[in-house]
């Protein structure tokens, strides 16, 4: 355990951040599974009205420096994918 004041609180700071990231990825991935699912029951509207939920998920990750440019892409890329080939 740190000793020095400001590094404890660098501590206290990552753990919360942490924890916010972490729910944030996981609500990330339950609208993506969301969207996955509609595609594997062959729903398509229901595709289509939670893809941009999906979308707007994976690009406020980007912006909060949750995950990477490329791999929001990837992602995106493939649930699009899914979506066009029903």
């Amino acid at each position: 355990m740190a000793n020095i004041k400001s590094q404890i609180k660098r501590v206290k700071t990552n753990k919360k951040a942490n924890k916010a990231n972490s729910s944030f990825k996981s609500a990330m991935r339950t609208a993506i599974k969301k969207v996955v699912l509609a595609c594997e029951a062959g729903n398509k509207e229901l595709a289509l009205s939670l893809l941009p939920h999906a979308f707007s998920m994976i690009d406020s990750s980007v912006s909060k420096h949750i995950q990477h440019a490329n791999t929001a892409a990837r992602q995106k890329s493939s649930l699009q994918s899914k979506v066009n080939a029903l």
